[in-house]
């Protein structure tokens, strides 16, 4: 059985402010099948990322970078790009101090051209 996605992105949100992080569903996509983007926001200050989930060669999925590079502007344009593509998207922000994502599933940290996977945490 796959998890709603509404399910999914409430669990996200809610293990991010237990641990003291503000998240907020900034897009809301179908809430059974939407793809899911995550954005952290380090706060006061740091480098923002977004995270998208892909599937590797090997069949596993992992979490990506598709924009690693982009400023918060050009993430916010990858996220309208992405949206008129597919409008089921959702779209969760997660303020950290620490810039956690609170992602469970392996993440890949790399460049978003395929470096180490990494855990984080997600349902």
């Amino acid at each position: 059985m796959i998890l709603a996605t509404d399910l999914w992105v409430g669990a996200l949100i809610h293990r991010a402010q237990a641990a003291g992080a503000f998240a907020t569903v900034a897009r809301k996509g179908d809430p059974r099948a939407g793809a899911v983007l995550v954005k952290t926001v380090p706060r006061p200050e740091g480098r923002p990322r977004l995270y998208a989930m892909a599937m590797r060669a090997d069949g596993e999925e992992v979490w990506m970078q598709p924009a690693p590079d982009a400023d918060e502007e050009g993430l916010d344009r990858y996220v309208e790009r992405a949206a008129r593509i597919d409008p089921d998207l959702w779209l969760v922000e997660i303020e950290d101090r620490q810039g956690r994502h609170f992602l469970t599933e392996p993440v890949d940290e790399g460049s978003g051209r395929g470096g180490a996977a990494d855990s984080g945490s997600r349902p």
